[in-house]
């Protein structure tokens, strides 16, 4: 997963409010009257463009911003005339916005070590507090203060998301960068109400990050015990990745045991998603928990004797879902142009329309393809398909060496994150990259022992580093852990690639944060290449896995994006509301897509992702990661060498962030679709019969 950098703030949480200042009713008359002063004294300036800029900085003016004669004054005196006066002004204000997300950046990792890293002793009070604050929090507050941001409205004025799709067919680089720098300062959101959403988020990723199922401790209803060695499990990332490392070839006794703790890991998932999970288990080695009976009982093997509340998690993970609303609700205040979280996440973050995106998603989980692969894993299985079938891995050629096995080779290789860290640029030299460019992209590249599940913090600025955090246990890298970590190096490639290589820095990055998804994929896809393992596996095979992947996550994401509309349509709900509307959501795109094809109506197991608690609305951008991924890998595959390779990967990535039609037609020559990868596994399926 990649960490979404949030520079706007912390504090404590805010309730919605009203905007403090209210605009001022700039008249079209003195509208007109600046717009024909600033083309009569400069008759060669785009007259289009002066109306824009004009325009757009009078509907951002407020009462604080001065009078009518002040705002006359501002838009005549700050026109920059010319080409070389415009370029002038883009790489003073570019130099700005760097060096303040920069520097922001390496002050919020400082202030947030303690809490996110290991080794950094343990969290205080105080640093669960500060983990939250960030020193952007009035940034865009400032800027119209000081009268900066109406300079750069005026003169590098905001394009809707359709206008960049026609019009940006023909504009050139410089055009673009103009254009992304016009998306900076759309909107007037003070500093506090910023603040307090990523106070909001802050809470959330920290409740995230300490849910650990201690599964050592966990029993069956015969009171027998699975597993035999000390295991703490992060939900959900660990919990999934540890039912799918299950699927196990061998004996008998070996697939029973397997399906044993499959079903019981399936059995914790539904009571965290009910919230009926026993408070005092959560991050708990202390005591004994039956997931099925939901009885807790004391640990022999502890000397602690302990007198325990057994009651369950008081609705704790939907809480946190509520305070993050609760603080958008007060940005929504301020964007009468996109009232909502889910509009500004379609609209303008993802840059994909809601039903658009909707529309895609639901064109493949219905599908006759997924179907079809679907029968092909209830053979395998010799069984009827479960719930957690969803995420059946016997497609992966990894599948077939014991997990074992190679947690043993990972936890030699990498016993902690500075060996990770060293053997990055190999590497990158084994997927075709020249060792100059490895070593060059590898170097603005950091690991680091994470508390949590990992991530990817990419660099915001050319003298700061992209982050590779990952977690490591006592004894080394496990193999789980080192399948995320090549993950997040896939993240961090991009956000180098996509940062030193590009021409302007406005344009640094990618469309949304499903393309850079999509690069994690293609990285961590040949993660058994990178220990050296030759790929095995059949290429059909690697198929049907990707589109079993997408099946399960856009039914996830589709729960998410439910769940968004119901808090708008609900939004005085309470916690204990919202448990009761996840559970029916959940259940309601469960019946319709999945139980005929893996049975048990009505389970909520969709609503169990972690994203949902703490990365609002980000599920999405997974299968758009995806879809995106399967285009680029097809698109690669005609690159022979992995040189070859190598060198189309970082010129598609140095495209930097176009909108995602522009950056899929500069990658591939077509927009993005469902209906290759449908295609291909229609070919694939053909062939086995």
């Amino acid at each position: 997963m990649k960490y979404s950098i949030i520079f706007l703030g912390i504090a404590a949480l805010l309730t919605a409010c009203q905007p403090k200042h209210k605009p001022v009713m700039i008249s079209d008359t003195t509208i007109q009257a600046s717009i024909t002063a600033i083309t009569a004294a400069h008759p060669e300036a785009d007259a289009v463009l002066v109306r824009r800029g004009v325009e757009q900085v009078a509907a951002l003016w407020q009462e604080n911003d001065g009078t009518e004669a002040d705002f006359r004054e501002l838009v005549n005196s700050s026109f920059a005339v010319g080409c070389e006066e415009r370029k002038v002004l883009y790489d003073r204000l570019a130099r700005i916005i760097e060096q303040c997300n920069q520097s922001a950046d390496m002050l919020n990792n400082t202030l947030q070590e303690p809490t996110t890293l290991v080794g950094k002793g343990e969290p205080t009070s105080v640093d669960w507090i500060i983990s939250g604050y960030s020193p952007m929090a009035h940034f865009v507050e400032d800027m119209f203060a000081n009268k900066i941001a109406h300079i750069c409205v005026l003169n590098f004025p905001h394009y809707t998301l359709e206008e960049k799709n026609t019009l940006g067919k023909e504009w050139t680089r410089q055009e673009w960068a103009y254009a992304r720098l016009g998306d900076i300062f759309t909107d007037r959101v003070p500093g506090n109400i910023m603040a307090a959403y990523s106070q909001a988020l802050s809470d959330a990723e920290n409740y995230i990050a300490g849910y650990n199922i201690m599964m050592h401790c966990l029993r069956n209803e015969q009171g027998e015990q699975l597993w035999q060695e000390p295991m703490a499990l992060l939900s959900h990332w660990n919990l999934r990745d540890e039912l799918k490392s299950n699927y196990v070839a061998g004996d008998e006794a070996m697939r029973r045991l397997g399906k044993e703790k499959q079903e019981m890991i399936y059995q914790v998932m539904l009571r965290i998603i009910r919230q009926e999970i026993p408070q005092c288990v959560i991050n708990n080695d202390k005591l004994l928990w039956c997931p099925t009976t939901n009885i807790v009982s004391g640990n022999p093997n502890s000397a602690i004797k302990l007198k325990v509340d057994i009651s369950r998690e008081p609705d704790t993970r939907y809480q946190q879902i509520i305070n993050i609303f609760h603080a958008l609700q007060s940005i929504d205040a301020y964007r009468p142009d996109a009232p909502s979280h889910v509009l500004r996440t379609f609209n303008e973050d993802l840059q994909i329309p809601y039903e658009e995106i909707e529309s895609l998603f639901t064109q493949l989980i219905q599908s006759d393809e997924v179907k079809q692969v679907a029968s092909i894993i209830r053979e395998r299985l010799g069984r009827d398909l479960r719930p957690y079938d969803i995420w059946y891995d016997g497609f992966k050629s990894r599948s077939s060496i014991s997990e074992e096995v190679l947690t043993i080779q990972t936890q030699k290789r990498y016993p902690d994150a500075k060996a990770f860290e060293r053997d990055m640029p190999r590497m990158l030299m084994e997927l075709g990259f020249a060792p100059n460019k490895a070593k060059e992209v590898t170097s603005h590249i950091v690991v680091e022992a994470a508390r949590g599940s990992g991530h990817a913090r990419p660099c915001v600025g050319r003298e700061q580093p992209a982050r590779l955090r990952t977690r490591i246990g006592d004894k080394g890298m496990d193999y789980k852990g080192y399948n995320i970590a090549v993950h997040e190096f896939g993240h961090n490639v991009e956000e180098v690639i996509s940062l030193y290589d590009i021409d302007y820095y406005t344009l640094a990055g990618i469309p949304n944060t499903g393309f850079t998804e999509a690069s994690a994929f293609l990285f961590q896809e040949r993660d058994m290449q990178l220990l050296g393992y030759e790929a095995k596996g059949k290429k059909g095979e690697s198929l049907l896995d990707m589109i079993w992947g997408m099946y399960e996550i856009m039914g996830v994401s589709l729960v998410d994006m439910r769940m968004w509309q119901w808090l708008y349509a609900h939004p005085t709900a309470t916690a204990a509301e919202l448990r009761e509307a996840v559970l029916v959501i959940a259940a309601e795109v469960w019946n319709e897509y999945y139980a005929p094809i893996l049975g048990e109506k009505d389970s909520p197991l969709l609503g169990i992702y972690s994203h949902m608690v703490g990365y609002a609305l980000y599920l999405p951008a997974y299968p758009i990661g995806n879809l995106v991924q399967y285009q680029l890998d097809e698109h690669l595959a005609s690159y022979l060498t992995p040189q070859a390779w190598a060198q189309e990967y970082t010129r598609i990535y140095q495209q930097g962030s176009l909108t995602p039609d522009a950056w899929m037609r500069g990658a591939v020559g077509r927009p993005m679709s469902v209906e290759p990868i449908l295609k291909a596994v229609r070919e694939r399926l053909k062939v086995r019969e």
